[in-house]
């Protein structure tokens, strides 16, 4: 009988294989009890922000006991969200929030849902991988110009503009004196971000501001700001800011803008010039004048002192 005995062996061994490709081949041929899976592709447990967690969702095609866990490359379990729990049939919905059974953010790096179907007899790994991502982007700022400019819509020097470099793909925020005030679309590494000097359609008034640019990735991650640079908003500027002359006399003043064209108005007098050094003469009577420069809408003002001549 045991010269038998391989012979019996082999014979076993072959009818194994066979039922087991029979049924390999029956689950090939039978629909799949999960359909339309949707998983987050990347996210960051740690950013406090809207995509914290991921969020795994499917439909069973029939009610089941289903168990769901988190697996690493490596097929380890990091997590167990769902341990035999009864669903109807229908689209179920699962998050995640990166953290292994211990409650400790799991390492960056790409992970997939494993589904445990306990009627079916069936553990169906989800194709999806979910990247965990906790590395905020860094920014840098690499131009800016021009420092002074004047958004009065006439198209010269009406913007400053920015540009930047990031070390992943991610989208950059400018922030004026703290406050957001332009997102751009898109994660280029590399670009360009414009401010108009407007806020809900209006200029804003002349002064310093201070700009700042921040990037934030795909995960949610937010990265650390640039240091902040001053920019001026100026329409026009009178340089002195009182002027004293005697009777009659002519005086000069300088007048910066990026206007053509300005208006001025002394006393009784009034006339247009071209930005520079604007030559005036004083009034005859000795007193206080407002002398008013206007450009574009926008005006600045000196006081000019006119002196009795000396005796």
């Amino acid at each position: 009988m045991a010269r038998y005995a391989p012979a019996a062996l082999v014979a076993a061994l072959l009818v194994a294989t066979a039922v087991a490709f029979v049924y390999t081949e029956k689950l090939k041929l039978t629909p799949s009890p999960i359909v339309g899976t949707r998983v987050d592709k990347v996210f960051s447990p740690v950013c406090d922000c809207e995509t914290d967690i991921a969020r795994i969702s499917f439909r069973l095609r029939e009610a089941d006991v289903v168990g769901i866990q988190m697996i690493d490359r490596d097929a380890t379990v990091v997590r167990e969200l769902v341990r035999a729990r009864s669903a109807s049939r229908g689209r179920l919905t699962f998050t995640w929030n990166g953290r292994d059974d211990e409650g400790d953010v799991v390492p960056e790096g790409r992970y997939r849902p494993r589904v445990h179907l306990a009627n079916e007899r069936r553990t169906i790994v989800l194709p999806n991988p979910i990247r965990v991502d906790v590395t905020p982007p860094r920014i840098e700022l690499r131009s800016l110009r021009p420092k002074v400019f004047s958004p009065d819509g006439d198209r010269r020097r009406d913007r400053v503009e920015l540009g930047y470099r990031v070390d992943e793909p991610a989208r950059v925020s400018l922030f004026v004196n703290g406050r957001q005030r332009v997102r751009k679309l898109g994660q280029k590494r590399e670009g360009t971000v414009q401010w108009f000097g407007r806020v809900d359609g209006r200029s804003l008034p002349r002064g310093v501001y201070r700009l700042e640019l921040s990037a934030s990735d795909t995960a949610g991650n937010l990265g650390v700001r640039t240091p902040a640079k001053p920019v001026v908003i100026r329409y026009v500027a009178l340089v002195r800011r009182r002027i004293v002359t005697g009777p009659g006399r002519r005086f000069g003043v300088r007048v910066l803008s990026d206007a053509v064209r300005v208006r001025w108005r002394l006393a009784r007098s009034r006339g247009e010039a071209s930005p520079g050094r604007l030559r005036l003469r004083a009034p005859q009577a000795p007193g206080r004048y407002r002398l008013t420069v206007t450009a574009n809408g926008h005006s600045d003002r000196a006081v000019v002192v006119v002196r009795e001549p000396a005796p």
